[in-house]
C-alpha cells in the first residue's frame, strides 16, 4: 500500500507480484526428468574441456540428454593447474553431473589426446596426480552401463 501511494504521484501503478503457478513447476519437471519409456539404447553426450594459464584454470562441461535437454557447467580455479589437470577435472565433474541426472550410457568428447588416451589405456599416466585422477575416472565410469571416450 505504501508503494502505491508513493508511486501515484508519478502516474505509476503498483501491482503486487503474483505467485508462480503450479503449472510452471510441472512444465519444468517434465522438461528435465527422464521419460520412463525412453529408448534405453540412446546415449547421453558429454563434452568436456579444460584450460589453464600461469595463475588459474577452468573447465567447461556440456551434457546433452538423448531428448535434447542440455546441462551446462563451468568451473573457475583460483589456483594454478596444468592443462592436463584441468582436462581431468572437467572429465571428473562431467561424470559426476551425468551420474546426478541419471545417465546410464555416456559418450564423452574431449580435445585432450593425453587424457583420452590414458582413459582408453593406450597411454600410461606417469604423473602421480594424473594417476589419481585416472583411477577416479575409472571408478566413476564403472557406475555407468557404458562409457565411451
Amino acid at each position: 500500500m505504501t508503494w502505491a501511494i508513493e508511486l501515484s504521484q508519478y502516474d505509476l501503478r503498483y501491482e503486487p507480484r503474483h505467485a508462480i503457478k503450479a503449472q510452471a513447476m510441472a512444465d519444468f519437471l517434465v522438461e528435465v526428468t527422464r521419460d520412463p519409456t525412453e529408448d534405453t539404447n540412446t546415449r547421453w553426450k558429454l563434452h568436456v574441456d579444460g584450460a589453464s594459464n600461469q595463475t588459474s584454470g577452468g573447465t567447461g562441461i556440456i551434457l546433452e540428454s538423448p531428448t535434447g535437454v542440455i546441462y551446462e557447467q563451468s568451473i573457475k580455479f583460483d589456483f594454478p593447474v596444468s592443462k592436463n589437470q584441468a582436462e581431468y577435472k572437467a572429465l571428473l565433474r562431467g561424470l559426476v553431473l551425468a551420474q546426478e541426472v541419471g545417465a546410464t550410457k555416456l559418450e564423452v568428447c574431449s580435445d585432450s589426446q593425453i587424457v583420452t588416451s590414458q582413459v582408453n589405456g593406450s597411454y600410461q599416466a606417469r604423473d602421480p596426480l594424473l594417476q589419481e585422477y585416472l583411477e577416479r575416472v575409472k571408478e566413476l565410469s564403472e557406475q555407468f552401463e557404458e562409457v565411451t571416450v
